[in-house]
């Protein structure tokens, strides 16, 4: 018989920060399929917060344990990402009946520019459900607590990203 071809599933997405919503899809995600990668897109158009390096670092540092999860950044496009990573599985997060049409408006999209590819959409444990990272960087940005909603290392480079350093008064 020969070799079976590995079930490898890519989840796309800015991270601006990976928080505990997108790792908790991940679980679940690693325990599904054989391979997950988590592909941290550049998005200079959306101007993430974060560099996509920091992004990258953080992603890696919150699935170091799930030995099947790597960590690239992408800056293509994603059917041309999954195609060099011989993906055919794109993993998608549903937090509310509001991402369901933006989500399968991209599914079709892919889908018709690579038969091939398969969405999986995945929703978030309940106490998840309400975490975004636009929200967690609100939050930040106004010193606010982010330490319940991502990974400690996550909160620390947040903490350090927005604080600014303390304004000198003019000399008079």
């Amino acid at each position: 018989m020969m070799g079976q071809r590995e079930n490898i599933a890519v989840y796309p997405g800015t991270f601006d920060p990976i928080t505990n919503g997108h790792f908790d899809l991940i679980q679940r995600g690693a325990r599904m399929f054989d391979k997950v990668v988590i592909a941290v897109a550049a998005s200079p158009g959306k101007r993430p917060n974060l560099e996509l390096a920091t992004r990258i670092e953080l992603a890696q540092v919150v699935c170091a344990s799930l030995p099947n999860v790597e960590v690239i950044g992408f800056s293509t496009l994603l059917t041309t990402m999954m195609y060099e990573q011989q993906a055919t599985i794109i993993l998608r997060g549903l937090r509310a009946v509001s991402d369901f049409e933006y989500e399968l408006q991209l599914a079709n999209m892919n889908r018709a520019q690579n038969p091939e590819l398969e969405s999986v959409f995945l929703t978030p444990a309940v106490e998840n459900s309400y975490i975004s990272s636009t929200i967690v960087r609100e939050i930040a940005k106004l010193g606010g607590d982010v330490s319940p909603l991502v990974h400690p290392k996550v909160a620390e480079a947040l903490r350090k990203h927005y604080t600014m350093p303390p304004k000198t008064p003019p000399e008079t």
